[in-house]
């Protein structure tokens, strides 16, 4: 039986939210409904997080209110706090993604929290979501490296994914907000993980800046992980991470998987076609390597 891995579509949101250029909000929609098309089930839309902070995602609101909901798609909102939660349920959101942090430098800059502050508002935001009876996940950032603090220190990471299991958190992502990880740091945050919070359904989130992001993505394959997010065309990063480019690109990743036999139900050729839509809206290029190169013909 093949293997199915499924990719969580990030760029809506994670994409977005650092780019130079501002979409419309009709823009945006036109974008999730474009990636519907190609058999994305599961994507970021959006997040609740403070305008001022990030002003590329102010008209989530709008985003989540436009979405066709008739598609078959998840769209997951992003949180941080209460505030952004109850926004969140508001907007009905089909899930709801609360970010967690790893690294304390960036967790004060980013969140303005450390990572146990960041660990105790998911606690106490978890029985608000539960309560909506919508599905909750938990994302860990810079669980590879703080750019301002450096390494994270071993059992950090599995510490927080354990105080999200009991927080009732069916599924927990780590990321590499910097891309700084290399494949075995990845595969030692996995084993971690599952030691702290065996419970959890494991996600893994790379970002390409130094052009581990495929490998990674191998070694949490190899991990026995099953869920990867990704970013339309590989854009993407971080507004409070200095140097934190692009998310690893979706086609990429999918022309890899698919290539070694793994199934991910998304339509490589449309999203071929997503992002070179994508690049004309954005009036930039984007750093996938599949739009350059284009696919492989089939045997």
């Amino acid at each position: 039986m093949t293997r199915r891995i499924d990719i969580v579509e990030v760029g809506p949101r994670d994409g977005l939210q650092n780019d130079p250029s501002d979409l419309t909000t009709s823009q945006k929609l036109e974008f999730i409904e474009r990636l519907a098309e190609c058999g994305v089930r599961r994507m970021e839309a959006g997040s609740f997080v403070s305008p001022k902070a990030v002003p590329k995602m102010a008209d989530s609101d709008d985003v989540f209110a436009g979405v066709d909901r008739k598609t078959g798609v998840r769209h997951i909102a992003l949180a941080m706090n209460e505030t952004g939660v109850r926004r969140a349920i508001e907007a009905e959101a089909d899930e709801i993604n609360f970010v967690l942090v790893a690294g304390e430098g960036f967790g004060r800059r980013n969140q303005g929290m450390s990572p146990q502050e960041s660990a105790d508002k998911l606690a106490a935001c978890a029985p608000i979501v539960h309560e909506a009876n919508i599905p909750l996940s938990a994302t860990i950032a810079v669980a590879f490296g703080d750019p301002f603090d450096g390494d994270i220190r071993d059992g950090v990471v599995g510490g927080l994914a354990a105080q999200a299991q009991r927080a009732g958190v069916a599924e927990v992502g780590i990321a590499d907000t910097i891309g700084v990880a290399d494949p075995w740091l990845v595969r030692a945050r996995i084993e971690e993980v599952r030691m702290y919070a065996p419970d959890v359904y494991l996600r893994a989130h790379f970002h390409d800046t130094r052009g581990t992001g495929l490998a990674n993505v191998f070694a949490a394959i190899e991990a026995e992980v099953d869920s990867i997010d990704a970013s339309c065309g590989g854009i993407g990063g971080c507004p409070f991470a200095p140097g934190a480019t692009g998310n690893v690109a979706t086609e990429d990743v999918v022309y890899m998987l698919e290539r070694a036999g793994f199934e991910t139900g998304i339509d490589l050729s449309k999203l071929i076609s997503v992002s070179k839509w994508l690049e004309g809206v954005l009036g930039h290029s984007v750093p996938s390597a599949l739009l350059k190169a284009g696919s492989f013909p089939s045997a």
